[in-house]
């Protein structure tokens, strides 16, 4: 297929490194170094069955999701996200979160989107700043963590 950035074959597998974040509208594009907790698991409940102790059952019960974490240099606290994460989290739960939805699309190599995870509902539930350290010639981290209802993945 010609090399339009029209939908196309894509090379597989896919680079990890060309993504980009976004927080509720598509023109709110934040940068990030790492994005990790994209998971979900399914919960089983072991029955034993009377009479036969060879073997139990396992059924479904629920599914589980991780807790999105995304992690950055470390930014003003002026940005629209630092703001959110900062009522949220200091707010005492005195103050409505506001939940919003974070796309976390990943880019080929013009920059278009080839797998696309969003996440409904999210909220932040942590914030951390890597240690600080003299002796490491290191940039200072900065982790934003986010619980949420659940997440589609879309394949462009």
């Amino acid at each position: 297929m010609a090399d339009d950035g029209s939908k196309q074959d894509a090379t597989w597998p896919v680079p990890k490194f060309y993504f980009s974040v976004q927080l509720g509208s598509q023109d709110n594009t934040v940068s990030f170094q790492e994005v990790s907790g994209i998971s979900m698991e399914m919960d089983t409940e072991e029955i034993t069955e009377g009479g036969n102790n060879s073997f139990k059952h396992r059924i479904p019960t629920s599914v589980k999701h991780s807790n999105l974490i995304l992690k950055r240099g470390m930014v003003p606290n002026n940005s629209e996200l630092a703001v959110w994460c900062m009522d949220a989290l200091s707010g005492n739960l005195t103050n409505q979160i506001e939940p919003k939805t974070i796309i976390v699309s990943l880019l080929n190599e013009n920059g278009l989107p080839v797998m696309v995870w969003k996440f409904v509902n999210a909220w932040p539930v942590k914030w951390a700043v890597a240690d600080l350290n003299s002796m490491n010639n290191e940039m200072l981290i900065e982790s934003l963590e986010f619980a949420y209802g659940y997440f589609e993945v879309a394949g462009v």
